[in-house]
């Protein structure tokens, strides 16, 4: 559905459909995916160019397409490692075809939900170096992530595991800016059998716990340190209705 949003084509007919049960209520839907995928974009050329982050653990990636993590922390740097995280077999299946040739990058089915299993992955131990610093991406996957499920405490234990100096990106939808429309998008992801679950900001802040947020703390994603757009020609936070930040571990 998310590649869907993003114009892509690696999606089938039914995330289409899916998608555009989730447009109805709130049309900019598209908009709000791609202000997220620019931050993801800002926020990895950030860690690589100012703070030495060389590796990045993805969790609930999707397909690694057009400006993915590996591409953006790439371009900065060619010897930059990334590992991507999905449960979904067909992510497995064509991402690890799509990056057959790059030494750098590997693509493994696990959950989000069962963070010590995919730390322990071995392709995750053979290609990150978790006594070293990294980056921990959950961007636009904790709100897939319900309350029953404890999203701060998968965040905890991903804390416990790395190195002081690992960062966290991460971003969740909300229904703060546009609650009708927002809670729309719920309803409609829910009926199609994906559990959306929104919250408000402070809950959002509160998945920073034991970090400490970097400048300029938590933002509407095409707020943060979006230098390359005048804020005049930004879109409206209402037609955006996502956060962002990055943690550090101190």
């Amino acid at each position: 559905m998310y590649d869907y949003l993003l114009g892509g084509k690696d999606h089938y007919t039914v995330d289409a459909e899916a998608a555009e049960q989730a447009l109805a209520p709130f049309p900019l839907l598209r908009t709000a995916a791609r202000e997220n995928r620019a931050f993801l974009g800002r926020a990895v050329r950030h860690l690589v160019r100012e703070t030495g982050i060389r590796q990045f653990l993805d969790l609930g990636s999707g397909l690694p397409t057009a400006e993915n993590v590996h591409q953006v922390a790439q371009q900065v740097d060619p010897s930059a490692r990334v590992v991507y995280v999905d449960n979904d077999p067909i992510v497995l299946v064509h991402g690890s075809a799509l990056l057959a040739r790059d030494a750098h990058t590997a693509v493994i089915q696990g959950d989000i939900r069962r963070p010590r299993e995919v730390l322990d992955d071995p392709q995750v131990r053979g290609l990150l170096d978790l006594s070293k610093p990294l980056a921990v991406l959950a961007v636009a996957v904790l709100h897939f992530v319900g309350d029953e499920e404890d999203p701060e405490g998968i965040v905890r234990v991903l804390r416990e595991a790395v190195a002081p100096g690992s960062h966290f990106i991460l971003s969740h939808a909300t229904a703060d800016l546009a609650p009708e429309a927002a809670m729309g998008v719920q309803r409609a992801y829910r009926a199609q059998g994906v559990p959306l679950t929104l919250r408000d900001k402070e809950r959002f802040t509160g998945f920073f716990d034991g970090l400490t947020l970097i400048e300029p703390g938590v933002r509407v994603v095409s707020d943060w340190r979006n230098d390359e757009v005048p804020e005049s020609q930004r879109p409206d936070h209402a037609d955006v209705s996502w956060y962002g930040g990055i943690g550090r571990l101190d």
